[in-house]
């Protein structure tokens, strides 16, 4: 106890918090709850069971370390009860070398929601083809719970060897719900959407929209990286544009209090998060079903091997089982 004490001396005064930098967003009521113990109840999402209320958010596969950061992330999820969406698959439907890569469902286990991925320029392909049942065998190749659709229109225009699209993306997936039976989900890549687009999407029948919002990794910015200065100088004005994640939470909620949505999918809200304090209002202040996602944080964690990113995950955890004892959301 005595060390204790010294620290506490030694440290107070590099502790202080000026009241200008308060959370405005919670008050704090420590009176009206012990302290959490235990796992977090398991709720359905996805099609499957989640305890954390977290989401790994789409990354990376089809290289030796990308394979390795995978099946860290799958592991996790497994233990934790964290969802997953997988980077894009694409390279599957050419060659299945790469599966080990993506194939990540044993360490999951069966209850966590797991998902495939692919962009919409491969989507429309397919539709010109009538392919999509490629789609369905992909799904069950890798054990997958259904197929995230990243919808990235700047993305391609910047990149150097991008697709183009030919069709509004709304009209591919319109066809492509038609005749598919597996559950979609809809995400952005960085920069999220407006509320046109949020208000389509809460007329189709998806099982969920992640919003990739402004404020996480920026694909459109990526790209232009990748193509050097001329780029970067004329174009980078475009990577300023979107969507944060509470403009588009407070669109969603407000077009559902509206009666603008006929359907009512559930959300995956990334891109832009802070914090976890901020993933947690934001799921809390949600109409719809939802949890919040990361991605460049648990690249970080992954890449450093499996004990940082357990420890990471675990303090995740526990920051939303404190949040719930002893924070209300104003």
């Amino acid at each position: 106890m005595e060390d204790r004490k010294k620290e506490h001396l030694q440290l107070a005064f590099a502790s202080r918090i000026d009241a200008r930098d308060a959370d405005t967003g919670f008050d704090y009521e420590p009176l009206l709850s012990a302290h959490p113990i235990g796992e977090l109840q398991p709720f359905a999402f996805a099609g499957k069971s989640m305890r954390l209320p977290v989401w790994v958010s789409s990354l990376t596969g089809g290289s030796e370390r990308s394979g390795v950061i995978n099946r860290r992330l799958a592991a996790v999820c497994g233990e934790f009860g964290m969802g997953m969406g997988l980077g894009s698959c694409r390279i599957l439907l050419d060659d299945e070398r790469f599966l080990p890569d993506f194939d990540v469902r044993t360490l999951m286990g069966d209850e966590v929601p797991l998902y495939a991925n692919l962009g919409i320029c491969q989507l429309e392909k397919m539709l010109q083809s009538q392919r999509f049942s490629e789609i369905e065998q992909l799904v069950t190749l890798l054990r997958a719970d259904g197929v995230i659709i990243h919808i990235n229109p700047l993305q391609e225009a910047f990149q150097p060897e991008g697709d183009r699209l030919e069709l509004a993306p709304v009209d591919i997936l319109d066809e492509f719900l038609k005749q598919t039976t597996l559950r979609v989900i809809v995400k952005e890549v960085g920069q999220g959407m407006g509320p046109a687009s949020l208000r389509r999407l809460l007329q189709m029948p998806i099982q969920a929209i992640e919003f990739g919002a402004l404020g996480g990794t920026n694909f459109s910015r990526l790209e232009m990286l990748r193509d050097g200065d001329v780029l970067r100088e004329i174009f980078d004005s475009f990577a300023h544009v979107g969507h944060s994640p509470d403009e588009m939470l407070a669109c969603v909620n407000g077009l559902i209090v509206d009666n603008a949505a006929t359907r009512f999918p559930e959300l995956i809200i990334s891109g832009g998060i802070t914090s976890p304090l901020h993933g947690y209002r934001l799921v809390r202040t949600s109409v719809l079903p939802a949890v919040y996602g990361m991605g460049a944080r648990f690249l970080k964690f992954a890449d450093q091997g499996e004990a940082p990113l357990r420890d990471f995950v675990s303090a995740l955890q526990k920051s939303w089982m404190l949040a719930d004892a002893f924070l209300k959301v104003r």
